[in-house]
């Protein structure tokens, strides 16, 4: 299964076992995304949202 890179187009490759809510990360770009849905050979992903650290603040 493929995804494309909203950022630069390239070829995200999903696995055949991946399942929603799992974050992939573009090989060209290095941006991460996280699977919105599965259908078929058709997979929709959106930016990760990726928590900053709270060092106690």
């Amino acid at each position: 299964m493929k995804a494309l890179c909203p950022v630069c187009d390239g070829e995200i490759r999903v696995p055949i076992d991946a399942i929603i809510g799992e974050i992939i990360t573009c090989p060209d770009c290095g941006s991460s995304y996280e699977i919105k849905s599965i259908n078929r050979s058709e997979v929709s992903i959106k930016p990760a949202e990726i928590e900053e650290e709270d060092w106690g603040e």
